[in-house]
Order: structure tokens, then sequence, then C-alpha cells
């Protein structure tokens, strides 16, 4: 086992946009999204131990389970199946990102969990099989894995990068209600999305786009609807949207200096959400 103590950076996953395409035989929704990775995440710290041991901190530390449950533990479980080795080692997860928001804050930690491991029991260097492992784990899982900005398709796992995408500038918004995305999928009764062209995209191309998934969300959290208002509300708002299932909403801006403003303004009018801006 490697003797050393290192941090690695979960961050947080915005679907840009999010069309549904299809449903497969076994229930599972096809579909097209852009998905891009922004400097606010969570952190996972690792070092050696004999024994396996998972603590949690930071501000929506408390609202994990320290259990099987956990998708930390299940990536670390799953990658020392798959090595036949010894389940060891201890993590300390600082969760700043809410909780079931629509950002991939579990995806982010399980992808950061089997990036860690790897390390930390000197695995050797295997994309492809790290990939098999990660789908396992859930479907943004694959692109949270890779860490750049992706244009997914299928239920998430056919992944293509988009390198020469802008830079964009955002504010996230969570009301801090817990929004489950098998509960927003069963929700969701829209009409299946044409497929697009895969092509990097600017603002003026997003707002072309949607999240197909946004009135199922409302079904499951009504608050959303007040979230997309206030950041429509802000000034110099280009685009407003839902990121994944919920309840996350974000809003674009022209530049930093917009997005930090609005990201002032809001967090002054409901301080009872968390509200972040950032860059992806």
């Amino acid at each position: 086992m490697s003797s050393e103590n290192f941090h690695i950076f979960a961050p947080a996953k915005i679907n840009l946009f999010l069309h549904i395409t299809g449903k497969r035989a076994d229930g599972y929704h096809t579909l097209q999204s852009l998905m891009a990775f922004a400097d606010v995440g969570d952190d996972l710290a690792f070092s050696a131990q004999d024994d396996f041991v998972i603590e949690m901190g930071g501000p929506f530390g408390g609202s994990l389970p320290n259990t099987e449950d956990n998708l930390v533990y299940k990536a670390a479980r799953i990658l020392s199946e798959e090595y036949k080795i010894a389940l060891r080692g201890k993590i300390i997860l600082t969760k700043n990102l809410p909780i079931a928001s629509g950002i991939g804050g579990g995806s982010a930690d399980a992808a950061a969990a089997l990036k860690g491991f790897v390390k930390l029991w000197n695995l050797p260097h295997d994309p492809a099989r790290l990939q098999k492992i990660a789908l396992q784990l859930g479907a943004d899982v694959p692109a949270c894995l890779y860490g750049g900005t992706v244009w997914a398709e299928g239920v998430g796992e056919k992944l293509a990068p988009l390198p020469d995408m802008p830079r964009l500038h955002l504010v996230l918004v969570n009301p801090l209600i817990a929004t489950a995305t098998a509960a927003v999928f069963k929700s969701f009764r829209g009409e299946f999305s044409t497929t697009l062209e895969m092509k990097s995209m600017t603002v003026d191309d997003l707002e072309q786009c949607r999240n197909d998934l946004t009135d199922a969300a409302l079904v499951v959290t009504p608050e959303i609807a007040g979230v997309l208002a206030a950041i429509a509300g802000t000034e110099g708002c280009r685009l407003h949207r839902l990121s994944g299932s919920g309840a996350t909403c974000f809003g674009a801006y022209k530049d930093e200096a917009a997005a930090n403003a609005a990201a002032v303004a809001l967090k002054a009018r409901y301080p009872a959400w968390w509200v972040s801006s950032t860059n992806i």
C-alpha cells in the first residue's frame, strides 16, 4: 500500500442541457447531455491504514450514511473485489455539495474514490476497467471519472470529450430540498427529443436546448419554480436551467464579475438556499 497522504477534488457536475431521447426495455431512459465540471465540489483525503475507515465532514457531511449505502464505500468495495485485495485505508470526505441535488455530488465522490484507491493501493492504470466499474456505481459516475467536458449518450455511459468548449460563468442555486433522481424519472411524461449532432456549444447554442426533466422535477419538488424565477431575475442572466434531475439550477452570465454579483444578490435575498458562483 502507498504510504502517501493525498487529496482528490470531486467537482460538481452540471448538465448544460439534458434531452430524453427514448426508453429501453429495462425501463431506463436514454438521453443526450452536455456535462461540464465546476470549480466547486467535495474533497476526499486518503491515507494508508490497515483497516477501512470513512469519516464525514463539511457542511453536508452529516446528511450522508456512513455505511454500505454510501457511494464512496461502494466504490472502494467493488474496486477491492475486482482486484481481489483487502479493503483498507482511510478516507475523510468533506462534503461541500448538497445531497441529492442534480449536480452529481455522490457520483463525483465515487469517481474520486476510485481514483484515490487506485493510487493508495498501487493498482495498475487501466481506464477501460475503471469505467466498467464506474458504470456499476451509477449513470453519472463514468462522466465524473473522466472529469472533463463530455457529450453523453445512452444512459450516460457513452462519452465523447469536448475540450474546445468556451469558458462559462455560472451561479448554482439549490433550495436545500433533496430531490430523488428515480422519483423524477418516474414522473417524466414528456415526449422524447430528437437526437442532436455532437458539437461544442456557446450560450446561444445552449438556449436552443433544454432540460427535459424540468416538468417532472417540478412535480417532485415544486420549489424549483421559485429558484428558476429568482435566477432569471438577476442582472445579466443569459440562461437559466435545471441541472440533472434537480433541485440545483444554474444561471449563465457574460463574465465572472456578473456571476459573482448575481450570487451575492441571491444569497442576500434567499439566505436559506445554497448559492455558489463558479466557472466551468
